[in-house]
């Protein structure tokens, strides 16, 4: 019997949730709207403090707000003492001066407000029954506190705002390459949202850390944001792109080789930057993916009268010209990457789901009971791919065949 589909909270607008998250609970947001994932039952998981980057305020290399950043890291241990897994935080966008100005009251734009410990849970995980690959490995998650995917380098006096994502990658990757990194012989970048869209603008400049002997690979979660017009015709998430790549100052850190074809706000959208890419990739995303649906393609602006509140719910209660849009969605994702799959070092785990980032979750990334594409489960998939045991290509059939998923459910 699958565990019931999980319940979401769904927190009003511009809420300051503070919490110190475990297995239980996991946060997305942007621009103040968070979403949380209910509890899962199981043992506690693993809690690791929070380290501050000394020294990088001097290279600026600063939260919004202009607190230092950081990271919280578990050693590895045996075979996987020289084995290192970046993941980087993800956490939405600030695309305007005042969305921003409201980060910085937040974890999510200041270093005063982050959780002094994180659960490493999932792709994180310490155990073997847990996180069958990566368990034995160095763990690092890197904290998102600029706004822009680890990807902005500006700043803006008059309201006293740091937009230095680049910088904040930078010091992030010295600091550990001094902790011995730079000892790796296999690495993989990761992320989830916005940290799965900064893991593929990174992934090149990741591999470029380390010799060529080093195994490396970037793995992006939930980060394939959608160029996709909304249910009023409209380009929501264009247009927030577009702030943030112009506030922030991001197309100094996008590939020249997208930016001579395509406007820097193009550049930004993972669909225009993954054949750019040259470091092997896996992108694990859900076809229905539960943040594109809520603020991407049916976000109150484009739905004043709230005709799409009940699906965007549950994905049970959408009609059929609702669902029909939904399946449309997904296939403009599948046809994105249809490219991209083509070459034998990328992989794909793209289930039919309502879900939003699968590897950070131990119920999603490897349980009893978590979701599977042709009896695979995401982290057999990952490991897999990583150490060329297989090729995985894994596309799921569409809605509704899949009984696997762990939908999300919002109240």
């Amino acid at each position: 019997m699958r565990m019931k589909k999980l319940i979401l909270i769904l927190i009003a607008a511009f809420t300051f949730v503070s919490v110190a998250r475990s297995a239980a609970d996991h946060f997305f947001e942007n621009d103040g709207v968070s979403l949380a994932v209910a509890a899962t039952p199981g043992p506690p998981p693993l809690m690791v403090p929070l380290t501050l980057i000394q020294g990088a305020a001097s290279k600026g290399a600063v939260c919004l707000d202009g607190t230092l950043p950081g990271y919280h890291f578990h050693p590895g241990f045996g075979s996987g003492a020289n084995s290192w897994l970046i993941q980087l935080e993800g956490g939405g966008w600030c695309n305007t001066i005042r969305s921003c100005v409201f980060r910085k009251t937040t974890r999510r734009g200041s270093s005063k407000y982050m959780e002094k410990q994180l659960a490493f849970t999932g792709i994180l995980s310490n155990k073997a029954e847990e996180n069958p690959d990566f368990f034995n490995w160095n763990r690092v998650i890197v904290r998102y506190c600029d706004g822009a995917s680890f990807s902005g380098d500006s700043q803006n006096e008059a309201a006293q705002l740091q937009f230095r994502g680049q910088k904040i990658w930078q010091a992030a990757m010295q600091e550990l390459l001094f902790k011995g990194m730079q000892k790796a012989n296999q690495a993989l970048l990761s992320g989830c949202s916005a940290g799965g869209l900064a893991s593929i603008i990174h992934c090149d400049e990741f591999r470029s850390l380390f010799p060529t002997s080093t195994k490396v690979k970037c793995l992006s979660d939930a980060g394939f944001f959608l160029d996709a017009v909304d249910i009023s015709g409209g380009h929501t998430l264009r247009n927030l792109f577009g702030g943030v790549v112009k506030l922030q100052e991001v197309q100094k850190n996008l590939p020249n080789s997208c930016l001579n074809q395509l406007d820097p706000t193009s550049c930004f959208f993972p669909q225009n930057l993954i054949n750019h890419v040259e470091t092997p990739l896996f992108l694990l995303n859900a076809a229905y993916d539960a943040w594109q649906v809520q603020e991407s393609l049916a976000p109150h602006s484009a739905d004043p009268h709230g005709s799409w509140n009940d699906c965007k719910s549950n994905h049970a209660r959408c009609n059929s010209s609702q669902i029909q849009f939904l399946q449309d969605f997904r296939n403009q994702m599948l046809n994105d990457v249809k490219g991209f799959s083509g070459t034998s070092q990328t992989g794909l785990f793209i289930n039919s789901c309502f879900a939003h980032c699968q590897s950070e979750r131990q119920d999603t990334w490897f349980a009893d009971d978590s979701p599977l594409i042709n009896n695979m489960p995401i982290a057999i998939a990952v490991g897999d791919w990583f150490f060329d045991r297989k090729t995985v290509k894994a596309i799921d059939c569409a809605y509704p065949c899949d009984n696997t998923c762990h939908n999300l459910v919002f109240k």
